[in-house]
């Protein structure tokens, strides 16, 4: 519900973070090449994430050196697509536009499209904190068995699948198929490369313990070598990346009503999320920001985050309310934060 004062500091919350922004662009006059730090941004997240690649198929770095230095790019890359679907990059070049849109899918192969996605996350913003907000329902949103919930946030497909029919009935125009559909090619191969390197390695562990000699047929072993290095470079740096988003985005976004902007998110900032915010670039610190400003490119609510936090504070808005993460996300007046 939203009374007058809460559109009152509404209206205020606007206001500041448009003022920061209009501030912040007049002290830099770069800030105007909007569309081309939009794909600098993006080529710098693409050539960091095949840079990890090549070095690491050149054994110039380790395993977990590629897979942190791609996930951290990748998840540049999420924010770009993001910005995307507000239109903040090339809104009137549509060849550059969806080229865009491509290379933000294409190097975060765990998720659906996102020309698919774009209405989703519109949606996101008409119905958050209701059982029709299928974007955060599909990471986790609302759920009350934590077993259930970290599946989720690790396994999008398996929890689609597990609880298409709960969306059925509780999601207008929820199809399952429309979803999954949605994924492809991308999302398929990811979970065929994960699944072959768990059972391949699985089934080698429980021989080796069991003392049981395997005649692994040669083909399998040189496809076997591909899924490693396809694990590394691509697959692994994902699972990091959008589990961290997952836990992050879920977490923080409010379930059971229709909230006004004051109560469909907290901020969270507290230093036990760090590792988590280094893989979704800051997000939990500054998505907040966003359900009040939409159209606004990533950097700048970076920038301009510590400022507007502490307004956000001051006029309600929850930070590290960590009971309701115990408690389906759920909303409470009586909640504590610090």
């Amino acid at each position: 519900m939203q009374n007058n004062q809460d559109k009152q500091d509404i209206k205020e919350i606007v206001a500041y973070i448009k003022n920061q922004e209009r501030t912040l662009r007049t002290n830099h006059p770069f800030l105007a090449q909007q569309n081309t730090l939009g794909l600098g941004l993006l080529l710098i997240s693409v050539c960091g994430f095949t840079a990890a690649g090549c070095l690491y198929f050149y054994a110039v770095i380790p395993a977990w050196c590629c897979i942190i230095i791609a996930a951290l790019s990748a998840s540049i890359a999420h924010e770009i697509e993001h910005d995307l679907i507000h239109h903040q990059y090339f809104k009137s070049t549509s060849v550059v536009y969806h080229f865009m849109m491509f290379m933000v899918w294409i190097i975060r192969p765990n998720t659906v499209n996102p020309w698919y996605r774009k209405g989703m996350h519109l949606n996101h913003h008409k119905t958050s904190g209701t059982p029709q907000d299928i974007e955060e329902r599909l990471v986790g949103n609302g759920i009350k068995s934590h077993a259930l919930r970290l599946l989720v946030v690790c396994d999008g497909l398996l929890g689609l699948i597990i609880r298409s029919k709960q969306f059925s009935r509780e999601i207008r125009g929820y199809n399952f198929f429309n979803v999954f559909n949605a994924s492809l090619p991308f999302v398929t191969v990811y979970y065929l490369i994960i699944y072959s390197f768990i059972l391949f390695f699985s089934v080698n562990f429980i021989a080796d313990n069991a003392a049981i000699k395997l005649n692994t047929p040669v083909w399998l072993m040189s496809l076997m070598q591909w899924v490693n290095f396809a694990m590394v470079v691509w697959v692994a740096p994902n699972f990091l990346r959008s589990a961290c988003l997952n836990f992050i985005t879920s977490s923080m976004h409010y379930y059971g009503a229709k909230f006004n902007l004051l109560q469909q998110t907290q901020v969270l900032n507290h230093w036990a999320f760090m590792p988590f915010q280094w893989f979704c670039f800051n997000f939990g610190h500054t998505h907040s920001i966003h359900h009040f400003v939409p159209n606004q490119p990533f950097y700048i609510r970076q920038i301009i985050s510590k400022k507007v936090n502490i307004l956000l504070k001051n006029k309600g808005v929850k930070f590290n309310d960590l009971s309701s993460m115990l408690a389906a996300n759920h909303y409470t007046n009586n909640s504590e934060s610090a």
